[in-house]
């Protein structure tokens, strides 16, 4: 198992935007459902958002919902997070995993990656 690349972190003001990337070097990512975590410190880790194999279901944590889009390109092996107007509660580190078994839900993540950090100063 390989595990998934993260990237596009960083230090932005609070209203700010980022996107963050999630690459996969395995052809099977493309029929896996792939979804965005995060855990900010003393915290347990989140599910942020998930998306089907084809793109076509999403869901969203109630606390993004309006704020962050995620997407997918499969001919790339990336999944996408675009997050608009930041919050300072958005900082933590954000990793993506892909489901073990479906490719409309995660429930058993896999092939985790490092995680990047988002920081949201206010």
């Amino acid at each position: 198992q390989v595990p998934l690349v993260e990237s596009g972190g960083g230090l932005v003001q609070a209203g700010g935007s980022l996107r963050l990337s999630c690459a996969a070097s395995e052809p099977s990512f493309s029929s896996y459902a792939v979804g965005w975590f995060r855990q900010a410190p003393g915290k347990e880790r989140e599910s942020v958002a998930t998306i089907s194999w084809d793109g076509v279901n999403a869901y969203y944590a109630d606390s993004v919902k309006g704020r962050f889009t995620i997407s997918r390109d499969n001919a790339k092996r990336t999944v996408y997070l675009q997050m608009n107007s930041l919050k300072s509660a958005d900082t933590a580190v954000y990793s993506c995993a892909q489901d073990r078994f479906s490719g409309v839900v995660v429930t058993t993540p896999d092939h985790w990656g490092q995680g990047t950090q988002v920081t949201v100063s206010s």
